[in-house]
């Protein structure tokens, strides 16, 4: 029995300071006083408050948060001297001899102050009343900063200073210069830091035996000369966080997050799952009618997660794909064993197309079978939802293909085995979470069984990544390409040969080739002066009234979507003008030319998952990458990467260098802290020998488990994956 429901997706939903010298105004109205009064009784934000926004609660987290970089406030020049060192960063001591308001050739503030060799002009485009005060005539002041030679003279723009006594001494320790937010001074935080270094329990969590095995420092000094290194320490290592010190603390963060996932990994197998050991009528029939045969890469990893589905505990698994190489049709077929084995599975993607595209693949091979697809989506009308929810929580429904609204409270299951989750990393923890507890089962009231959970990625994880992140994972790789697909050949082109791009996509039109053709924005913007889709459609269609061309994106009614892309996948539509709707989830075969607008704009495994549409069939396919010059570095190397290579995972190995783990996994929703001092380009040293040393603390020293994840995650293991 198959359940089809027509859906509809909802449309998406989208105190001044008063400077010093400004005039007296009139009294304002009751009603503007009323509101002032208000305003100036709301209290100002404790630093307390300032610090939590930091995520520093505690002195652990305080004496963690370690300096971004250093001042050397441990010597002093001569003006004369300085002024002869060219535009470096120098510390002087001197009197004021004049400070005033300058208005000319605009508003600031004119500070000068001389020693016995010469004078030197400070320069205060932005400051406060207060500031002509704490610099009157006669204060010794000592200044750090560039100096450079002005109209009048040696000068610094906007340099550090601070009051001082005469013969004050100097520091004997770089001055650090910490990560601040809003509100929080430099002087607040070094003194916040101190406090809590003085009323830390300095143990050590790794005992000496193991410190000299891993050649590491010590905790308790590595800390110390981070906040306040001596002025003949190695610079160079400092700033390149190669410095023993630097080495310990990010190899104890490393630790920290290893031991989490394994711990993580652990939990998830004392928990019990249904096995689903069953390879049955389904599955069979399934096989034996799919319109070709499953490339060594899919049979491997189909293994691989049969295996995991006859465990009794629930299988956690990541299945990575480059685009094209087929991961729906595995997930398909994990589908199948679980219904075969008596339970039903859920597939959840992010997008209404993406959604869209599996369901009627999907549907269309388990019709012939007799196994009921129920569809499910947010905009369904209450008749179609009502039914849908009736034949999911029946079980007439076996597999249920859906949006985010598979987490609704209303939706249930009964008998739930498998959860699927396509593109993975758009999706929230708690979301993720909510689908995984939509399992439910009556006679499993005491010990509640967890469904088994496959996610799925286009984005490859290059292996240092996924050994840090997804620790407690098992991924499974489909790094093969079904037979007959035509390679993509990729070209950067200027804005400016436009013209000869429309003439391209004409002539590739009149030989009966489809065209993709993507903008990065849905309407104009005053921020991005880019071509949109709207104007681009109007521009195509005036250039090209010889052809079809339709338009796609994301404000369109679901309707109006799916009668596009109708047109399009049926061939009644030469030219689609879409957004990045079309990203992932599309799969048309005759279209064999895309051109992205405006390429530099967009992330390197965006324009990858786009290309993909491309190149599904038999044709030589082409991939045409608009630029608006000139090219920032990164957009350049963006740029080149897509030219030279189509390789999925090499592109995401670039695209980890280019942007670091943080930007490439995207903003994580999962609570998950990224790597503040380990770099996973630099440091893949570092991870294997964290990830061997957990597992051999796991299995010997719980005690020193404890202790290390209190001091680095305070009890906030939140690094479980669901």
């Amino acid at each position: 029995m198959r359940v089809r429901l027509v859906t509809m997706a909802p449309r998406p939903t989208n105190a001044d300071r008063m400077p010093a010298t400004a005039k007296k105004t009139s009294p304002p109205a009751p009603k503007k006083k009323a509101t002032a009064a208000k305003s100036a009784a709301k209290p100002a934000a404790k630093p307390e408050n300032k610090l939590a926004k930091l995520g520093l609660h505690n002195d652990m987290d305080l004496v963690l948060h370690l300096p971004l970089r250093y001042e050397d406030e441990t010597s002093l020049m001569s003006i004369a001297e300085a002024s002869m060192r060219g535009l470096q960063t120098v510390q002087v001591e001197g009197v004021v001899s004049s400070c005033e308001v300058q208005f000319r050739p605009r508003r600031q503030l004119i500070v000068t102050v001389g020693d016995d060799s010469g004078q030197l002009t400070l320069r205060f485009l932005n400051f406060y009343g207060s500031q002509t005060k704490q610099m009157a005539e006669g204060t010794r002041l000592r200044v750090r900063g560039e100096l450079r030679h002005g109209f009048f003279g040696a000068e610094m723009v906007h340099p550090s200073y601070k009051v001082v006594n005469e013969g004050a001494p100097l520091p004997d320790v770089l001055t650090p210069v910490y990560p601040a937010g809003e509100g929080l001074s430099q002087a607040y935080l070094r003194k916040a830091i101190a406090n809590a270094m003085s009323r830390l329990d300095w143990s050590d969590t790794l005992p000496p035996s193991m410190l000299a095995t891993l050649n590491l420092a010590a905790f308790e000094p590595s800390v110390r000369l981070l906040h306040n290194p001596p002025p003949d320490v190695d610079e160079h290592a400092l700033i390149e966080k190669s410095h023993p010190a630097w080495i310990r603390m990010k190899f104890d963060e490393l630790l920290a997050q290893q031991l989490s996932l394994k711990r993580a990994q652990a939990a998830r197998r004392a928990k019990s799952a249904r096995a689903l050991p069953v390879t049955g009528r389904i599955t069979e029939e399934l096989t034996r009618l799919l319109p070709f045969q499953l490339t060594g890469a899919q049979q491997r990893v189909l293994e691989e997660i049969r295996a995991d589905l006859r465990q009794s505990f629930p299988m956690q698994r990541l299945l990575q794909g480059d685009v094209g190489s087929g991961k729906t049709v595995v997930a398909a077929l994990a589908a199948a064993q679980a219904i075969d084995s008596g339970c039903q599975a859920v597939l959840m993607a992010p997008t209404e197309i993406l959604a869209e595209q599996h369901f009627r693949k999907i549907a269309a091979w388990m019709e012939p079978l007799d196994v009921g697809v129920a569809w499910l989506s947010g905009s369904q009308k209450k008749k179609e939802k009502t039914e849908a929810l009736a034949h999911i929580e029946s079980g007439a429904a076996r597999l249920v293909i859906g949006t985010h609204a598979l987490i609704q409270d209303t939706v249930q299951f009964e008998n739930l085995g498998l959860v699927i989750v396509d593109e993975q990393h758009r999706f929230g923890v708690g979301q993720r979470l909510a689908l995984r507890n939509k399992s439910f089962n009556p006679a499993d009231h005491d010990s509640p069984a967890v469904p088994h959970q496959l996610m799925m990625s286009a984005t490859p994880i290059p292996r240092t990544l996924a050994m840090t992140y997804y620790a407690d994972l098992e991924v499974s790789v489909i790094d093969e390409l079904p037979p007959g697909r035509s390679p993509i050949v990729t070209r950067v082109i200027d804005q400016n040969r436009r013209d000869e791009v429309i003439e391209r996509v004409h002539a590739a039109a009149l030989e009966g080739k489809q065209i993709y053709w993507v903008c990065p924005l849905i309407e104009e913007s005053e921020a991005l002066q880019l071509q949109t889709a709207t104007d681009t459609h109007a521009a195509l269609s005036a250039a090209l009234p010889d052809l079809q061309i339709g338009l796609v994106h994301g404000r369109m009614k679901p309707v109006e979507k799916q009668m596009v892309m109708e047109g399009f996948s049926r061939g009644a539509i030469h030219l689609l003008v879409a957004t990045t709707v079309i990203e992932v989830g599309v799969d048309v075969p005759n279209a064999s030319l895309m051109v992205i607008e405006h390429a530099e704009r967009f992330g390197l495994s965006q324009l990858h998952q786009l290309r993909g549409r491309v190149g599904r069939g038999s044709a030589a396919s082409v991939c045409l990458l608009l630029y608006q010059g000139p090219l920032g570095g990164t957009a350049k190397q963006r740029l080149a990467t897509m030219r030279e290579t189509t390789d999925g995972f090499e592109i995401a190995r670039r695209d980890l260098d280019i942007r670091g783990p943080g930007e490439f996994l995207g903003a994580r929703q999962s609570g998950e802290a990224m790597l503040r001092f380990a770099d996973l380009a630099t440091d893949q040293w570092l991870v294997e020998k964290a990830r061997d040393t957990a597992q051999a603390l796991l299995q010997h020293a719980p005690d020193i488990v404890d202790r290390h994840l209190a001091r680095w995650l305070g009890g906030r293991e939140d690094y479980l994956k669901v």
